[in-house]
Parts: C-alpha cells; sequence; structure tokens
C-alpha cells in the first residue's frame, strides 16, 4: 500500500534532492546554515524556530538570543523558506487571560494553522519554564491564551486538527534545569484553556541516542499510516548533552499509543555549524513543511544553540525506516 501524507499540496516547498554520494534517508541542504546567528541587528543567536505556509510563501516565529542573551519571539516572512525577512522588533503578545498567561520572554516556539488561525506554542518563562499558547490572523497582531501548565514544562506541540473532538497537545514535563529527564506526555482541551486526560507517550531509552530525555519537535504530519512526529533526544557523553533527531509513528484516533519508533536518529551533530557554537552538539526540530503531492518534508532545526538549518527526506522513506529498526515497547 502507498504511503501518503495526508493534507494540501504544497508545490513551492523548499527542496534539495538527495545528493548523488549520499544514501542517509535525511540529508542536509547543501547551503546550511540559511539563518545565519547575526542576521537581525543586535542578535546573537537565531535557532529552533517555527515556520508555516503563508498567502503565495512562508512565515514564521523565531527564536532571537539578543546580545544581553534575552530570549524574544520575533516574525519573519519567506517567499521560498529558505532567505528570510526577520522583524527587528520583538512580537508583543495582547495578554488575555492577565497573569494566566503573562508573557516574560519566549523560546522555541512551534506554529500550527487549525480551523481560522494560526496558533503558537512556546516555552514561556512565567515563574518558571512552562507551555504558553497564544494565536494570530495574520502574524502583524498577536494574541496570548492561558498558559497550559504550572512549571516547569516545554516542548509543547499542538496537533493541526482536533482529536475525538479536543485539542491535542504533546508536551514534556521537566524541572528547573537542564537535568537528564524528561518523557512525551499527550494531554487534550475543549478550549485551549482547561488541560486534561493526561497520557505518557513514549519513555526514553537507555543506552541510545535518547536515553536522557526526549521532546516533541515539529508539528505532527498526517499520514495514511498514522501521524509522522519528529522529535528530539538526548544523551549525555564525557563532554555534556548530544541532541539528535529522530523519527516515531503515533495512532491517528489515538496518538498517545506509538505504532513504531526509530531505533537510530535520523540527523546528529556532525558538521561544523551543528558541533560549535553556544551549545555545543546540538541539532533540534521545530517546523517541518510537507507537499501531500510528493510526500517531500523539509525540517528546520537549530544547530548548535546558534543559528538555523534545513534538512530534506520523504515520508515514505522515513515510514520504512523507523518500522524497519523499531524500538521495543517501552512505555
Amino acid at each position: 500500500m502507498k504511503i501518503e501524507i495526508l493534507g494540501s499540496p504544497l508545490p513551492n516547498i523548499p527542496f534539495e534532492e538527495r545528493p548523488a554520494n549520499c544514501s542517509d534517508v535525511m540529508w542536509r541542504y547543501s547551503k546550511n546554515p540559511i539563518i545565519s546567528r547575526h542576521q537581525v541587528r543586535g542578535g546573537n543567536s537565531i535557532f529552533n524556530s517555527a515556520v508555516v505556509p503563508f498567502k503565495d510563501g512562508f512565515a514564521g516565529v523565531f527564536r532571537i538570543d539578543d546580545q544581553g542573551l534575552a530570549m524574544t519571539l520575533h516574525a519573519g516572512f519567506s517567499s521560498d523558506g529558505i532567505t528570510w525577512d526577520i522583524r527587528e522588533e520583538a512580537i508583543q503578545f495582547k495578554n488575555l487571560y492577565g497573569d494566566c498567561g503573562k508573557y516574560t520572554g519566549g523560546y522555541d516556539p512551534r506554529v500550527v494553522f487549525i480551523e481560522d488561525r494560526y496558533y503558537i506554542v512556546w516555552c514561556n518563562c512565567h515563574n518558571g519554564s512552562t507551555v504558553a499558547l497564544g494565536y494570530t490572523f495574520d502574524f502583524q497582531e498577536f494574541f496570548q491564551l492561558p498558559n497550559a501548565f504550572p512549571p516547569f514544562n516545554r516542548n509543547g506541540v499542538l496537533f493541526p486538527e482536533k482529536i475525538n473532538g479536543h485539542y491535542a497537545l504533546l508536551n514534556r514535563p521537566s524541572d528547573n534545569w537542564h537535568t537528564p529527564y524528561g518523557n512525551i506526555f499527550y494531554a487534550e482541551s475543549p478550549d485551549l484553556k482547561f488541560w486534561g486526560m493526561h497520557r505518557e507517550v513514549m519513555k526514553t531509552v537507555q543506552g541510545s541516542w535518547q536515553e536522557c530525555k526526549i521532546g516533541a519537535g515539529p508539528i505532527p504530519i498526517k499520514t495514511s499510516e498514522g501521524w509522522l512526529l519528529f522529535y528530539h533526544g538526548v544523551v549525555e557523553r564525557c563532554n555534556g548533552f548530544v541532541y539528535s533527531f529522530g523519527a516515531a509513528l503515533l495512532d491517528l484516533n489515538e496518538p498517545w499509543k506509538v505504532i513504531a519508533r526509530g531505533r537510530q536518529y535520523l540527523l546528529s551533530p556532525q558538521m561544523p555549524y551543528e558541533c560549535v557554537g553556544d551549545v555545543q552538539n546540538v541539532t533540534f526540530p521545530c517546523a517541518a513543511l510537507c507537499d501531500a503531492q510528493t510526500g517531500r518534508i523539509a525540517v528546520y532545526y537549530g544547530c548548535a544553540d546558534t543559528v538555523t538549518g534545513l534538512a530534506f527526506c520523504r515520508a515514505d522513506e522515513v515510514i520504512d525506516f523507523i518500522r524497519r529498526d523499531s524500538v521495543p515497547y517501552c512505555k
């Protein structure tokens, strides 16, 4: 049976064919990084950012750490998904719910279009890191909803449609710093204000690239075989953490159930711009564009917490890859 992406065609997706001498399931854009650390005046780094189709091109919400190392979110626009015009002014969210959703700085955003608007999910620094939500209709004006959870929680990722009539969100309960803890959980909400029905989705895997902690990456991609989820995993080496990313397949109707999960990573820090930067050895996916007609996927990922890279794959090859060599059930 043919594996298909269930969605709309996106013929203008940024894409570069696999190099002739490459047999990897995922390959890097030959002109990486696509966004440098100093692309915005006063910036120290631009990474871990979100991109979506918008009008005839693309829009995004970008994490920029300034030269004081304050973490802020900025809107950006592109006609081809590669060359970006990112605003120097940080996004100013209009607070709709008082101190239930106060914006005090943000990082690692994801963006998804649901029904009639673009929802932004990010890590908010409000009494400790937690999952914040907001929305925009036009990437000009932004509104903030209540924080989804109390601290500490990270890597909030909304599904692109309601599951069984409810909004669905992947998240990673955490702690107050980067200690080795974190499994992926699922939560649902009738209104994006009240969250419950928490379920564990995936645990870490000992003795692997994902043994310390894991976290959902780009918005899950709906396919004929299930939800294709790219996610990052962390292993601790003698000189610190190493962030790689792989993929899993989740049940379409019950996404807390894992159908298959790759034992091997798809991409790990190997290039200089992934190994050297503010934080060494990081490849961190936050966004993916996909073309339902061809099955092509472009993944945006942060490199060494400093710059932004782009990698490519095809949905059928990724799903075959994780099915052929899947992690044994470990929930």
